[in-house]
């Protein structure tokens, strides 16, 4: 941007601006009139792009040579009236360092700590004094910075409440201070990618610099206790991209599976002690809330297990409810509420039905050793009956074959009397046989009826109460008797009404 040279001057471009003398700390950007240049004066600003990082270090090359007339040499940003100085030899400029301190050829600086808005076009420029003020005696080409700001590390959000399996929910990611705008973003969930929608990019809030923010929707699933979320970030600045992670635990809610198991079944018998168990099955997270109610009464229960985590990552627990199973109990509700993550209660119930208590039924009597009792005294008493019919049999045929009398049974006929002879003349022709057994002094004799039909032979048992004198008497008389061919008739009834009869009957041969 220089004008013809003449006498050794270079004179200005037509349209540039001279030094104001109101205004000496504006400079002229244009060569300054009557400033003598000696021909073999160059200076070279060789760099025409540089690119850096933010927070590094920004170099820019500046050299001369040959004769340097008076005048300072400055770097600035920017051309026009816009330009802003960014180092000269006298002033202050903290950031701003020479690379070769107090040369007159070597004008190279050094900026540190470059930030986005340290990006543009920086000139090195050499100027000359004139009686008008300094002018421009030559500058260079120009060198264009770009401050690339890496990305903050993304940060993933999501909804306020968490949600139950199967519903989608929102996930954004964010990322800004980033230069240039080209950013890339990827959703995975664990190592599956996920589809999303491009990423909206917006100015930053310092200049020269962009901020990002991308969005997805996961429908979440049971199984995702410990799955994770993941935003990718590549851009130019990053050798390898940034990842932000979020953990789908913390927006899933699994409501539990909540169910009353009694024990015994219903129904259970009075002053039993009854069990009530209520399981919460596969929950999370495990904050959760078990309470007792009988009839819609709260109970005070103390036996609730801690919470279990399974494999999956879910959660488990039991509470544990005696309830003495009392007349006044039946029929009686009992019932677990469950409050899980503060979400509405959920609730089992089982029903208390008691067998009421039998008058027959002694209270005091121990239910296991109850109905073995009945068996016993059932069966000693069918054993007793069997002994004594098979006695019975076993003493008719015995009179049958031999109609001897063994060493414990005497076989005898009752002497002949006038009712013995009132017997005997009965057209029946009866036979009347007593089987007495004695013990020790004394027997008593009872007197026995069969009568015998023309087909059948009876034989009859009758027992009295004993005298009161005969407490060492025991004796049974079995009669035998054979009748005539004569009518049937049925066997007589027994004589005394507290007396005991049995007969049997046996077809004749």
């Amino acid at each position: 941007m220089s004008g013809p040279k003449r006498a050794g001057y270079t004179l200005p471009s037509p349209g540039c601006a001279e030094l104001s003398p109101a205004s000496p700390t504006l400079l002229s950007l244009c060569p300054g009139v009557g400033a003598q240049v000696d021909p073999g004066f160059q200076l070279r600003q060789p760099q025409d792009k540089v690119s850096v990082a933010a927070g590094e270090t920004l170099t820019l090359n500046c050299t001369i040579s040959g004769v340097s007339p008076p005048g300072p040499l400055k770097w600035l940003k920017g051309w026009g009236s816009r330009n802003v100085t960014v180092y000269e030899q006298t002033g202050s400029f903290p950031r701003v360092t020479r690379a070769v301190d107090g040369s007159n050829t070597d004008f190279t600086i050094h900026i540190r700590d470059v930030q986005p808005e340290d990006s543009g076009t920086y000139y090195c420029v050499k100027f000359s004094k004139s009686l008008s003020g300094d002018g421009v005696l030559q500058r260079g080409s120009g060198t264009e910075v770009s401050v690339q700001a890496k990305p903050s590390a993304p940060v993933v959000s999501g909804p306020d409440r968490r949600a139950g399996p199967g519903q989608s929910l929102p996930f954004t990611c964010t990322s800004g201070g980033f230069f240039p705008k080209d950013i890339s973003v990827k959703w995975l969930k664990d190592k599956a990618l996920i589809t999303s929608q491009p990423p909206q990019i917006n100015p930053g809030q310092m200049k020269f610099s962009f901020d990002m923010s991308s969005t997805v929707t996961v429908t979440l699933q049971e199984g995702d206790i410990r799955s994770q979320l993941i935003c990718r970030v590549q851009h130019p600045t990053l050798e390898d991209p940034l990842d932000g992670t979020y953990p789908l635990s913390r927006a899933l809610r699994v409501s539990p599976r909540v169910q009353v198991v009694m024990d015994p079944s219903s129904p259970v018998k009075v002053n039993q002690t009854v069990n009530f168990t209520c399981y919460v099955k596969r929950f999370y997270p495990g904050d959760v809330t078990v309470t007792w109610l009988e009839n819609g009464t709260e109970l005070k229960v103390q036996n609730v297990s801690r919470a279990v985590e399974t494999p999956q990552g879910l959660f488990e627990l039991r509470s544990l409810l005696e309830v003495q199973a009392t007349e006044e109990k039946n029929g009686s509700v009992f019932t677990c509420r469950v409050v899980h993550d503060a979400q509405d209660p959920i609730t089992s119930m089982a029903t208390l039905q008691i067998v009421p208590l039998s008058k027959e039924e002694p209270e005091d009597l121990p239910q296991q050793g109850y109905l073995p009792l009945v068996y016993s005294v059932v069966g000693v008493v069918c054993t007793m009956l069997a002994l004594l019919v098979a006695a019975i049999l076993y003493l008719i045929r015995a009179k049958q074959s031999n109609g001897k009398s063994s060493p414990s049974a005497r076989l005898h006929e009752p002497e002949k009397s006038s009712e013995a002879t009132t017997q005997e003349s009965d057209p029946n022709n009866l036979t009347y046989v007593d089987l007495n057994f004695e013990r020790e002094r004394e027997r008593k004799t009872i007197r026995r009826m069969v009568e015998l039909s023309q087909q059948s032979e009876y034989a009859s048992i009758q027992t009295s109460p004993a005298p009161a004198n005969d407490d060492n008497l025991t004796y049974a008389d079995l009669d035998m008797v054979h009748l005539s061919k004569a009518p049937r008739r049925p066997a007589p009834r027994p004589e005394e009404p507290s007396s005991e009869y049995a007969s049997v009957q046996i077809p004749r041969k």
